[in-house]
C-alpha cells in the first residue's frame, strides 16, 4: 500500500483530472435518483449491475493513478457486485420503510456532494463536480446510499459486501489519511448493517 501522502496527492490529481467523467457520473445518478422519485422500480438485478457501475470506474482510475490497491480492491469488488446483481431476482426494487430513507437520503447527498480532493471555485461547483464514480469514499457513500433506500436490494450478501467495504474506506479514511468526514461513510455503513440486523431478526421471527 502506498504511504499515506502518495495516496492523498493520488486522490487529489482524479478528483481535479476527471471533471467530464465526475459530471458524467452525476447525471447518472441523478437521472437514477428522478426515475425512483417518478416511481419507476427496475428489477432488483438490474438496480444491482446499475449501482455496481461506478465501482468500474474507480478501479480503472485507481490503477492510472499507480494506487495498485484501490485498483485492485475495486475491480474484485466491482466483479463481486456484478455477480451478486446477476443472481438476484427479477422483482421490483421497493423503497424501504422511513428509518431507512432517513439514513440513505443523507448518504446519497453526502457521495454526490463529497466536498474533499476536489478545488473549485464556488460551492455550487460540488453538486456536479465532486468526485463520485472517481475515488473510493463518495462512490461507496453513494452506493451505501442508494442500498438503504432500496432496503439493501433484498439480499445480505450485497448488504453485507458494502457495509464491510464502506467501514473499511470510511475509518481508513478518517484515521489513515486524516479526512474526518470520512466517518459519514462509516457511521452510513453501520446503518447499513443495522438494516442487514433488522432483516435477519424479521426473517428469525416468521421462521423463514
Amino acid at each position: 500500500m502506498p504511504a499515506a501522502n502518495d495516496i492523498l496527492d493520488g486522490l487529489q490529481a482524479i478528483a481535479n483530472g476527471w471533471p467530464a467523467l465526475a459530471a458524467l457520473w452525476h447525471v447518472y445518478f441523478g437521472v437514477l435518483a428522478g426515475a425512483l422519485l417518478c416511481g419507476y422500480r427496475p428489477s432488483q438485478r438490474l438496480a444491482g449491475i446499475l449501482a455496481a457501475l461506478p465501482l468500474v470506474s474507480v478501479s480503472v482510475l485507481g490503477f492510472a493513478a499507480a494506487n495498485a490497491f484501490n485498483g485492485t480492491v475495486f475491480a474484485l469488488l466491482a466483479s463481486t457486485a456484478l455477480l451478486l446483481a446477476a443472481r438476484m431476482p427479477g422483482q421490483r426494487v421497493r423503497i424501504a420503510p422511513w428509518p431507512w430513507r432517513a439514513a440513505g437520503v443523507p448518504m446519497f447527498a453526502f457521495g454526490w456532494l463529497y466536498p474533499h480532493f476536489l478545488t473549485v471555485q464556488s460551492f455550487v461547483d460540488y453538486g456536479y463536480l465532486a468526485p463520485t464514480g472517481l475515488v473510493p469514499c463518495p462512490t461507496l457513500a453513494i452506493i451505501v446510499g442508494v442500498t438503504l433506500l432500496l432496503g439493501g436490494l433484498g439480499t445480505a450478501a450485497w448488504s453485507g459486501l458494502f457495509a464491510a467495504s464502506g467501514l473499511f474506506y470510511g475509518t481508513f479514511g478518517a484515521m489513515r489519511l486524516g479526512v474526518s468526514m470520512d466517518w459519514l461513510l462509516s457511521l452510513g455503513s453501520l446503518c447499513l448493517l443495522g438494516l442487514l440486523a433488522a432483516r435477519e431478526f424479521r426473517r428469525r421471527r416468521s421462521g423463514t
